[in-house]
């Protein structure tokens, strides 16, 4: 039986031809098999139709797994601490400064675009900072939420040369959006009034302490200026609830290089494991000094 196709049809078939990517593709088949005509003659088309949507769906969708996936950044160091803020409050000159990162600096806003790692070095440790795009009154990037919430920990910076109280309030409300409370220690994180250096920004950094200290860390520092950076770093790492393990080779010096980092609280256990795994599961006494 012939299939009898009508010429709304033949014009979905020529936008599937001249699709350029898959979601396109996608809708023309669909809108091919929602005119094509349901009998016998078409059974066979119908089934293609059906299957090449599957395969495009199919594909789609391990692309944008994949996209998910390359967004995300592999925790290195010590910690990883996400950099979050509106823009132009200086989180890239920031980032920039305390760490070996480089991402795009300007004057005007929006010049972040991905997700920028950096190691920032704390004595003997490196602790990564991820610089982020910006919070704004648009939809934020879909896999930025995802990445605070598998971060140890959050920078929220603010200008404090402009309402800066309105610029945490701005942010709190749009985490908790997402289901990420930061206030009250939910989350921690630690506010950062940059950009010092600025007019009424001392003035404007006593009000912001004076409305969020008892929820939340604060500091004032100039990324640009330099002012403040060693006194965040300390900030940072005291932020972290963390501690180093040194270890000793019977008979040698301890080695202050490379410490075992570990989270307050942690057992002996959990420093044989961090070693090697097998390693806890045999060790049978350890001798602990310092």
């Amino acid at each position: 039986m012939p299939a009898n196709l009508p010429p709304q049809y033949l014009e979905a078939e020529k936008k599937f031809r001249l699709a350029k990517n898959a979601a396109d593709k996608i809708i023309a088949l669909e809108e091919m098999l929602a005119i094509m005509p349901k009998h016998k003659g078409t059974d066979h088309l119908r089934a293609e139709l059906r299957r090449r949507i599957a395969k495009l769906t199919q594909a789609s969708e391990k692309k944008a797994a994949t996209q998910r996936a390359s967004m995300l950044i592999d925790k290195e160091g010590a910690a990883q601490v996400v950099v979050i803020g509106l823009p132009n409050a200086g989180k890239s000159q920031l980032v920039s400064s305390v760490t070996n990162a480089s991402p795009t600096v300007a004057e005007y806003p929006f010049t972040t675009h991905i997700a920028t790692p950096g190691m920032m070095e704390f004595e003997n440790i490196q602790i990564q900072l991820i610089d982020t795009p910006p919070l704004t009154e648009q939809p934020i990037e879909w896999w930025l939420p995802h990445m605070i919430r598998r971060a140890d920990a959050l920078l929220v910076v603010v200008d404090l040369s402009n309402a800066p109280l309105a610029q945490v309030e701005a942010i709190f409300i749009e985490l908790e959006s997402r289901k990420i409370v930061v206030r009250e220690n939910k989350v921690k994180a630690l506010i950062v009034g940059n950009k010092l250096d600025l007019a009424n920004a001392s003035e404007n950094y006593l009000a912001l302490k004076n409305k969020y200290e008892r929820q939340l860390p604060i500091i004032a520092v100039s990324a640009k200026e330099g002012v403040g950076l060693e006194e965040l770093k300390r900030e940072i790492y005291q932020m972290l609830d963390i501690i180093r393990v040194y270890t000793k080779a019977p008979g040698r010096k301890p080695d202050f290089t490379d410490p075992i980092i570990l989270e307050k609280g942690s057992t002996l256990e959990d420093a044989a494991a961090s070693v090697h795994k097998d390693f806890r599961a045999k060790l049978k006494y350890a001798r602990i000094w310092g």
